[in-house]
């Protein structure tokens, strides 16, 4: 089944059609986005089920990331090729599956490859990075708050999923739980991906700002723009991973419950959504550049907050200064993909940098989950955290160096 490919005019550009095919793709990828949630909501049940220890309850996790990155980067080319329709068939059958297949797992294994290779490389990798680099492709002049709309469909899901699950968790089980989870997917995704049927036209031409072709950094090649990109995109998730991943264990091991901790995550995923909106409107006065490396300072600032602080109250306030400081640091990547790079690559290279964050949140996490069983705590865990902030830091600095320095030349 074939898409319709129309020329992006500039009725279509902006204009109200394009803002309703973005609420299209934020609702898509907020159901989605389950697949990246439910799993840490999941983590001390899985742990319990299968007798292991928190590293290794930690590695569906990582699993799942690591596939959903492998496959943002497939569904990308896909939508490069045939546009988003495709992809979305398959990522909203897939999560089906998946998730049947892992309510059936009797082993840690099983139940890995159901979160790797259905839910994350197959299922929910077509509701993130790809539908980014769609949305893209309609919106000129506010393309930075339409691509951080898209992008908050993440922290939505985030913010929705984790007590829903949880509450489904006590009352029927974890395994049933995901059989419903399968049963939503699809009655909720599948009228939406038909809905963005339609494709854009992504052949070379002066956009509607007037702007012919693509941005250059002076004597810094396209390749070694891709190549830092994604070690910032790695060293910023990593990062992040430590309190949203562990934030539901964490709170338990301090005695707080893990319902705590799962109230924690979703404030923390909803201001994220804040966050992110915000910065959608700072990108179209500052750039990508200038967003990401305000958005990865104040994520710094934000983690060094939880060595100190580990009461009850003061784990609620940092966690939800920690949402309202990061949520605009993914979004600027696929900008600064839009602005050095044509748009006819925009599925490939933009899910590549985007599913490049999504390892670095998979690595992140398994990491955080080894220093634990090493040092029987989470505070050298927020350290190492911090260290790989200060790399993407560095990283945003130089890039928007160069680009000042271009300018004036």
């Amino acid at each position: 089944m074939s898409e319709q490919t129309t020329p992006v005019s500039a009725d279509d550009v902006d204009g109200a059609y394009a803002w309703r095919r973005l609420a299209v793709s934020l609702a898509l990828s907020t159901v989605g986005g389950i697949g990246l949630w439910s799993v840490v909501v999941t983590l001390p049940v899985i742990e319990a089920e299968f007798g292991i220890d928190r590293g290794g309850a930690s590695l569906p996790y990582t699993a799942t990331m690591v596939g959903f990155a492998v496959g943002g980067i497939v569904m990308g080319r896909l939508a490069d090729r045939f546009g988003i329709f495709i992809p979305l068939l398959v990522g909203t059958a897939m999560l089906a599956v998946g998730y049947v297949a892992a309510s059936q797992a009797e082993s840690l294994l099983t139940f890995m490859l159901a979160q790797s290779l259905l839910i994350g490389m197959m299922g929910s990798a077509a509701t993130f990075g790809p539908l980014v680099a769609d949305v893209s492709l309609w919106f000129e002049r506010r393309r930075g708050i339409a691509v951080a709309v898209v992008a908050s469909g993440n922290y939505l899901s985030g913010t929705i999923w984790p007590p829903i699950l949880s509450e489904a968790i006590q009352t029927v089980g974890w395994r049933e739980a995901h059989i419903w989870i399968a049963v939503t997917c699809v009655v909720l995704m599948l009228p939406m991906a038909f809905y963005l049927r339609r494709r854009a036209d992504t052949s070379e031409r002066p956009n509607i700002l007037g702007r012919n072709g693509v941005t250059s950094l002076q004597g810094v090649s396209p390749r070694t723009i891709q190549i830092l990109l994604i070690v910032a995109g790695l060293a910023c998730c990593i990062a992040m991973s430590m309190p949203q991943v562990h934030i539901v264990a964490y709170c338990g091991d301090l005695g707080y419950g893990v319902a705590r901790g799962a109230e924690m995550l979703s404030v923390m995923l909803g201001l994220g959504v804040i966050s992110r909106i915000a910065s959608g409107f700072i990108a179209d006065k500052i750039g990508g550049l200038g967003t990401l490396l305000l958005g990865s300072a104040l994520q710094c600032a934000a983690l060094f907050f939880y060595l100190p602080f580990d009461g009850l109250v003061s784990l609620y306030v940092v966690s939800a200064l920690f949402g309202l400081s990061q949520g605009g640091i993914v979004p600027s990547y696929a900008l600064i993909v839009r602005q050095y790079f044509p748009a006819r690559e925009a599925g490939a290279r933009v899910s590549l940098v985007l599913m490049t964050t999504v390892i670095g949140m998979a690595i992140g996490g398994w990491m955080s989950g080894e220093i634990y069983d090493l040092t029987g705590s989470y505070q050298v865990a927020f350290i190492n955290g911090i260290g790989w902030n200060l790399l993407n830091m560095s990283i945003a600095f130089w890039l928007l160096m160069r680009w000042r320095q271009t300018r004036v030349a």
